[in-house]
Formats: C-alpha cells, structure tokens, sequence
C-alpha cells in the first residue's frame, strides 16, 4: 500500500510537471525542481544533489535560469515536449522503478545511458581523428541496434542514447532507428556537413534528436582539421537547426593546438550567437591506431580550461560540459556500466569511448552479461580511483587501473594498435601528465570541497 501510494504521488508530479512546462517563469521552475525531487526520493544522491543545486542557481538569477528561458522560447513545441517526455520525464523518473528493479537483481545501478558507435563510415578525413583508421567495411545491422536498445529502455529504464561514428548521417538506417525508438532521446556527436535544410526539418518534427556538431574553434583552426570549405558548412548547420527550433549543441576537442582559441569568451559567445544550448569539451587522447600525445593538451591547458568554464557557466546562458574536469559532479569515472559503456561498430562492448579493450561483443552476450563480467567489475569496483574527483579518468589520471584492468582480466585491444596506450614511451609521456596533473589539481580539489560545505551550510 505505501508502494502504491508513492507511486500515485510520483504519477501526480509528474502530471503537474507538464502543466507548469507551458508556464515559464521563475517561480515556475522552482516549483519544478521540488516537483522532479518528490518523484526521485530514493533515486541516485547525486540526480537529487544537481537537482538541489539548479534550483539554488534559478532562486540566485544564475545564467542557467536564462538557458531554461531559451529552451522554452527557441525551440520547436515539438521538439520541447520530446526533450522534456523523453530526457526527463522518461529516462530520469518513469525509469526509475526498472532502475531499483535490476539494482535489487544484480547488485548494482544500470548504467543512466550508453554510447554505441554504429559505424566507421565518415564524409571527413580529420586530422587526429582516432577513428579514421578504422574499417569501413563492417556496420552494426540495424536488428542488433534495435535488440540493444530495447534491452537498455526494458531492462534497465535507459531512455537516453548517443551515438557516434564515423558520421552518423552515413549510417543508411540511422533514421529507421529514431523513428522506431521515439521514446528514446538521442544525442548525435557529427561533423554537422550533412545537416542541410530538409535534413534539419526532419530532424525538427521527430524531435528526439539532439545534434551536436564538432568544430575545433573559428574558420582556419576548423578547417586545418577538419578540411577546406567545413567550417561555412558547420555555420549554415546551425543555422538550418536554429530556424527549424531544434536542439542542438558543440562538440569540441580542446587540443593542444586550439586551447587558446576555445578558451575564449569571443568562441563561446559566437556558439551562443549561433543557437548553441550546449557545449561538450572533450580533451583530445592519444588513442586510435596511431596515438597522438603531441595533440594532448598539457596538463597545465586542462588547469586553465577548467577554470575558464567556470567563468562561462557563471556568465553565459549555456550548458556547458567538460568530460574530466567534471568528475567531481558524477562522483569520479562514469565508465564500464557505472554509468555508462560503450558499443563499437563490431559490437565490441568498451568501458568507455576512449578505452579501447574489451572481453565480450553484444553479438554474443546481452547487455546485462557484458555488466557483469570481470572486466567492468574490475574497474567499477575502484571508482573512484583518487580521492582528487578533478583526476578521474583511467588513461591519463590513473593509468595503473587501465594497465591492471586489462593485464588481470585478460581484456584484448578492440583494434590494431590500441595496445600502444600501455608501453612504451607513450607510457611513459602518461605517467609524466598524470604526476603533473595531480599535483596542480589537488588545490582545486581542495577549494571545490571547501566551496561545497559551504553551500550545504
């Protein structure tokens, strides 16, 4: 009876939730967030903590407040209900019971949501690119995709799916699929090339689709990596998007190179211009066929980009995500199921995007068998790995887990050459970075701590 109660009490938030969406303002959003926390009470500490901390920032006049304001203003109604039904509504609160149901089965959380990498094939030649040596020749049929995310919404409530080649508008069924799965919400990491008018109409009335298009700073930088004319192409994508009311973001991978250039404020405020409501920083790795340190910013560049996205998000109207130096909002490393995993184009189930080691291929387990074996336990059960949340990852923060993870649990490389990320003087280039790393960003760490107490009291 309490169970049910509960229920009906969630099933009433939730209601009320999409009859305040219609009604923005401040207070509306506010009352919002206690709302999203009633439904989500035994829900993971650290969903109910960020909730917490947006709503301090909407009751504080904080630029997300204006963000939420664009979302409700610029984007298509279509396109906001399937943002809100299917990112929210259905991947953070009607997935939640599946949740604590496979949590009571096997022991531990399902991942929040996945990356699957569906095919190698790509319009570009990008310099750097760990994929562009990759076969061509072999893509995920569309059956199997269909077979993994039906699993992922049955089993384990997941209702959030990126995916990423290649480039996805090279997959010939890639439409097929998000039109089956419209109760799935899909992020799209792609060069933005193919993006033209029609193409962003399409993507305006399915509406679960949320592009994110890479770009490596202004014109020259772009185009040195990406090719000649691709930066205009990226600018009319956006363009298209905006018009048609989609939501769409950047992809961005901070280089050594490029740091100076995507750590200004004439970068963001263009992105803003644009119609941008999100951008992702993703540091370049020496991973691929043929690892590249040499693009890896320095550990004294990630110091600055850091600090350089905090001034964004505490003045600028955009999401902003930086996918290390954010380790202390998920609690450490999100790879190997914690939460999330990755599927590669042969169905090689990796822990992560960028560690290229696997033991088992959806082909031939489910997605619950390949959570369960030794591999993922092995790194799961470390996370995190340091105490300093700003050193998260397993390549470049704290190699000895990867090394350990794959030497004891027998994990092979998923291509040609990723076994060069262990040896060597590659190796050695890493343990270097991550000596460095720890010891500029423990202070960091140590006022992040100190800024958070301050906040709970």
């Amino acid at each position: 009876m309490v169970e049910k109660i509960k229920s009906l009490i969630s099933e009433y938030a939730i209601r009320k939730i999409f009859y305040l969406l219609p009604k923005f303002s401040k207070n509306t959003l506010i009352k919002m967030t206690y709302l999203a926390e009633k439904v989500l009470t035994k829900h993971d500490p650290l969903v109910l903590a960020a909730i917490r901390e947006v709503r301090r920032y909407f009751k504080e006049d904080h630029p997300s407040l204006k963000l939420a304001e664009r979302i409700h203003k610029e984007l298509d109604k279509n396109v906001l209900n399937k943002l809100v039904q299917n990112l929210f509504i259905n991947a953070m609160f009607k997935g939640v019971d599946k949740c604590k149901i496979f949590s009571q089965r096997y022991g531990f959380e399902p991942p929040w949501f996945m990356v699957i990498s569906p095919t190698m094939k790509c319009n570009l030649n990008c310099k750097g690119c760990s994929t562009r040596l990759y076969s061509k020749d072999e893509d995920l049929p569309y059956e199997l995709l269909d077979r993994i995310l039906t699993e992922a919404k049955e089993e384990m409530g997941m209702h959030f799916i990126v995916t990423q080649g290649g480039e996805m508008f090279c997959y010939k069924d890639i439409w097929r699929l998000w039109e089956k799965h419209q109760d799935v919400y899909f992020q799209v990491y792609t060069n933005g090339t193919l993006i033209d008018k029609s193409t962003a109409k399409r993507l305006r009335e399915l509406g679960n689709i949320a592009p994110m298009i890479s770009i490596e700073g202004f014109e020259p930088e772009t185009d040195s990596r990406r090719g000649k004319g691709v930066y205009k192409k990226i600018m009319q994508a956006m363009d298209n998007l905006k018009k048609e009311g989609v939501f769409f973001g950047a992809s961005v991978t901070h280089t050594r190179e490029n740091h100076n250039l995507v750590t200004s404020f004439e970068f963001i405020d263009m992105l803003l211009k644009k119609g941008c409501f999100v951008v992702w920083y993703f540091q370049f790795m020496p991973v691929g066929k043929d690892p590249n340190f040499e693009l890896t910013p320095t550990p004294f560049q990630r110091l600055e980009l850091k600090r350089f996205i905090d001034k964004v998000r505490a003045s600028r109207p955009i999401f902003i995500g930086d996918f290390w130096n954010d380790g202390p909002y998920v609690g450490g490393c999100i790879a190997a199921g914690r939460r999330y995993l990755h599927i590669n184009h042969k169905g090689d189930i990796e822990p992560c995007a960028f560690v290229h080691f696997a033991t088992d291929n959806i082909k031939e387990k489910t997605l619950i068998e390949a959570l369960q074996s030794p591999f993922f336990k092995f790194i799961r059960e470390r996370i995190p790995y340091s105490e300093n949340l700003f050193a998260p990852c397993m390549i470049i923060d704290n190699p000895h887990i990867l090394r350990s993870a794959v030497k004891l649990t027998g994990a092979k490389p998923t291509h040609q050459g990723a076994e060069k990320l262990l040896e060597g003087k590659l190796r050695e280039k890493i343990d270097e970075y991550c000596r460095i790393w720890h010891k500029i960003s423990k202070p960091e760490w140590e006022a992040w701590k100190r800024e958070r107490a301050l906040c709970v009291k």
